[in-house]
């Protein structure tokens, strides 16, 4: 690697909207999100599937299909 091209890495604070708090090595210093792994729905397992056959079928019946 060519020497004072790339920037430095240093250790970044990340701070969550709802509270989690974690370290990471970035050019930053500090970084806050509006989405993280403790609050994502994704990942806490309170993701809403939605049913496409559902839907297709409400069309249907709205259009006498």
């Amino acid at each position: 690697m060519k020497k004072g091209v790339h920037p430095e890495l240093k250790t970044c604070h990340v701070s969550c909207a709802c509270g989690n708090t974690f370290e990471t090595k970035s050019i930053k210093a500090e970084i806050r999100v509006d989405i993280c792994n403790e609050c994502h729905p994704f990942y806490t397992g309170s993701e809403k599937i939605v049913d496409a056959a559902g839907r297709v079928d409400k069309f249907n019946q709205r259009y006498n299909r």
